[in-house]
This record gives structure tokens, sequence and C-alpha cells, in this order.
């Protein structure tokens, strides 16, 4: 297995420390609201090294931390009039139910910041103890310059790390670029006693603490997204090599790449911030998981309500074949992992790639007249699709919510995407009106049946198009669709 690491520029192969065991740590969510769409790509990435890792090695100590000590949290609780844990207990329970629909997987250890105090504070006492960070008015600093290494990760300039750390320029830094690992809390705000006066952690402070507890000095894998190389990153490697020796803090750094919405910055000032739970209201959770994985990780995903109803059309072609090979469908049966799906997330994560074996497996066994051969591409393509974490569901309970092999006439046509929500609608006497994308792809997964020789199901499709005021003209080439009248 071959992975990018972020630290040497290039693909390396990987072998864990401890071949029996590999340890990965992948920065969570900070929880003072819902999670939107950029939160859940690193969730979904990294879940999916997780399956290949635990495929490989069996054992994985994978953590996933949550953060719930920082300004953000104690301002939505001061704006709510709601005590900070209430604001905790319920983001967290966001968070866990909004991946759980995307089919993430929760990791071995879910570590809260707030639990880890003392091994924060254990910490500081051996950076202020060895020279590399110095208290001063009730703060506890890193002193950037005593660690020559600093900016190896995120290849800046020292200019370039002072203006990007201006949010936390004080007068009483020693140097510009120094960080915070300790500040002091008033009265209102959570705190902790400490020997620098009642105060709570940085956030850079705290995953340091956290792999150490939990993982040890130098892990296999540190993941994270693009965003936090600099400064979250880069302030981890440098405290948490201080505080061993020069040990490191990971071997392998791994970062998923931006996420835009419709070619422009996710943010709320742009009013384009997009929560996963408003969109499981459009389309089904692996769908969403496979418009995250549809462009390669380290890539950049610009998100859009085009991308998602590919997405959709695609996991409904994977289900319809699925429907029409013999053999079980629960996504544990036992089966060989694909080879080129394999091959294909061996070679850093290429999930493109991996969709593309997908689908020749799937033609494969829509082109096979041999049952035992169509059983056996059945359970590859279930085997893949585990490893993506895609393709869990029963595949007739999964068409059936999406409004295929539904009884000829049904006034109901479900899985309709928000950009069709304002063309459907109801045309005289009580028929639906389907939305242009909604009826291409019906179209195609009508086309796919009579391909897999389904007729009886192409029936359906054609029956509920009709019921629907669509015509369809088969020709030689394509199937083409007009509204009747």
């Amino acid at each position: 297995m071959k992975l990018y690491n972020s630290l040497t520029g290039r693909k390396e192969a990987f072998a864990p420390a401890d071949p029996k065991r590999p340890t990965m740590y992948v920065c969570g969510p900070t929880v003072y609201s819902h999670p939107h769409i950029g939160n859940a790509r690193p969730a979904v990435v990294f879940d999916v090294l997780f399956r290949l890792l635990r495929r490989r090695y069996g054992d994985v100590l994978y953590a996933r931390n949550v953060t719930d000590v920082d300004d953000r949290i104690i301002a939505a609780a001061a704006q709510e009039g709601v005590p900070i844990d209430a604001i905790v207990a319920r983001y967290t329970a966001a968070y866990h139910e909004d991946m759980a629909a995307l089919n993430v997987l929760p990791p071995t250890i879910e570590p809260y910041a707030t639990q880890h105090i003392p091994q924060m504070l254990a910490m500081i006492g051996r950076l202020i103890e060895q020279g590399h960070a110095y208290e001063i008015e009730g703060h506890v600093l890193f002193h950037v310059p005593s660690f020559p290494q600093y900016g190896r990760l995120s290849h800046r300039s020292r200019e370039e790390m002072i203006d990007g750390a201006r949010v936390e320029v004080a007068p009483y830094k020693r140097d510009p670029a120094d960080f915070v690992l300790w500040k002091p809390s008033t009265p209102e705000q959570p705190g902790w006693d400490s020997p620098y006066g009642r105060g709570r952690p940085g956030w850079h402070l705290e995953c340091s603490a956290m792999v150490e507890a939990h993982l040890g000095v130098t892990i296999d894998i540190h993941g994270g997204g693009q965003d936090l190389k600099f400064p979250h990153h880069e302030n981890e490697i440098a405290q948490s090599a201080c505080a061993h020796g020069g040990a490191p803090l990971a071997r392998f750094w791994l970062h998923n790449g931006f996420l835009d919405i419709e070619q422009e910055k996710m943010s709320k000032s742009l009013g384009n911030v997009i929560l996963v739970h408003d969109l499981l209201e459009e389309a089904p959770g692996e769908a969403i998981r496979y418009a995250l994985l549809a462009a390669h990780y380290r890539k950049p995903l610009d998100w859009s309500a085009a991308g998602l109803a590919r997405a959709k059309h695609a996991l409904d072609r994977l289900y319809l074949t699925l429907s029409q090979l013999p053999g079980p469908s629960a996504p544990e049966v036992a089966a060989p992992d694909p080879a080129g799906v394999l091959a294909a997330l061996k070679d850093d994560l290429n999930t493109p790639k991996a969709f593309a074996e997908l689908f020749a497996l799937a033609r494969a066994a829509n082109a096979s007249d041999d049952p035992e051969r169509r059983r056996e591409l059945k359970a590859e393509i279930l085997a893949g699709g585990q490893l993506l974490g895609l393709l869990q569901a029963d595949p007739e309970a999964y068409l059936q919510g999406i409004g295929v092999g539904m009884a000829a006439g049904s006034a109901t046509v479900s899985g309709v995407g928000a950009s069709d929500a304002a063309a459907v609608g109801k045309a005289a006497g009580g028929a639906t009106v389907l939305g242009r994308r909604e009826i291409d792809r019906l179209v195609e997964l009508r086309t796919a049946a009579r391909r897999a020789k389904n007729f009886a199901e192409a029936d359906r499709i054609r029956d509920q198009l009709s019921a629907a005021g669509v015509i369809l003209e088969d020709r030689p080439d394509r199937t083409r669709w007009r509204r009747a009248g």
C-alpha cells in the first residue's frame, strides 16, 4: 500500500511500526453546531482508510477526538443562554447521528479534550522545563524559534507563518509566531486550576496530549483536512517533538483537499454552508458518501447539486444490478476483495478508480449468462462496496425507496433532489409531474434493466413514467422521452 505523505511531498510505501496494530489519529469535530458537508469529507475519507487498514491488518487503533472546550462553544452557549455541557451534548450527538447516516464507522477511541487536562498540563510542564515554552501574564506560549524545523509540513516562509498567526499576535509574545498552550479563563468561562492560574488549554495542545495518552509518542498516520496543515498540525508537530526529545509525532501525514460549494468557498458570509442533516432530507446517506468520494481525496472537491445527482444515479445503477443477481445481499457475505477495487484503494485511496472497477464488475455481471458466475460477481461487488462503505442496504428496499419497481399508476415518486423539487407537482387528473433530472434517471434505470434482460422491471418503470405523463420512444441508439400533450 502506498500513501501520499504531506510531510515529504511524495507517495511512500506504508507499513506500520507494529505490524499487528497500525495507529491512526484524525482531528475530529469541534462540537458547537451541526456538521456541514466540509466536516463530513475527512470523516468519510479516513473511514475508507480505516476500513482498508482493518482489512489488511485486522486490529487498528484509530482515534478521532472531540474538541469540547473552545471559544466557539462558549459563544454558542452564551448566545442560547444554556450551559456549555448542553451545547456539547447536543452537537456531539448530532455529529454521531449524521456520520452514522453516511456509513462512517465509529473510531476505536473517541477521546474528549476536557478529559485530558492533566496530560496537557504535564506536557506544558515538560516544554517549559526544556526551554520550549514560557509563562507570561497568565498565558503559556510555545516559543517557535526553539524548534528550527517549524514550517516543514506547510512549507511556509516565516513571513507567511507570522501573517497566518496574526489573530494571536500580542505584545507579551517573545516572537510573533509563538502560539498559546494555556490561556486564562474569566469566572464565567470554563477553566481548570493549574500552576499558571485558572485557565483552559490552547486548541493545538489538545491533540498532542490525546495522541500521547492513547496512541503513543510516534504514531503511524495523522490525518485531517488541508485547512489544518497550518497552523494546527504544524503546531502539533513542534510541541510533540519538543516534549519527546525530538521524536516525530507521526510517520505519515495525510490531508484531504478543500471542499467548495458550486465553485465558491463555503462560508457563513456567503450563506452557502450546507449541513449534512439537511442533505439527508434530499438524498440517501450513501449517495452523499459516494459524492464525497467521487474526487480523489487529495484533490479539491466542488460540491454541487448536479454532482450529488450523478452520485445518486450511479448508486441507483449499482443497486439495480445487485437486485437482479442471484445470491444473498447481506454486506457481510464472505467474498474475496475484488482485486481491482483493492488495488485502487491501496494506491493512495484512489476512490474514482475504485468506483470504475466496481462498475466493471457490475457490467460483467449484467453480461454473464452463468448463474454461478453472476453469484460470484455479486459477492465481489458487495465486498468492494464494503471497502468503500457503500451498498450496505438491501437492494430491494433501496430501490423501493427511490421509486423503482412501484406499481403502475402510483401517485408518488420519491428520491427527487432539491433542484427537482420545484418541478414536481400534480398534473390534471392527479398524475405526478416529474422533474427533468428525475425522468432522465428513471430512463437510465430502465435502460439498464433492459440490458440485463429484466423486462418486468423495465415495464414497471415505463408504467411509472407513463402514469406521470411521460411517453418513451425506444430507438436503436437510445431512448427518448417527451411529456404527453
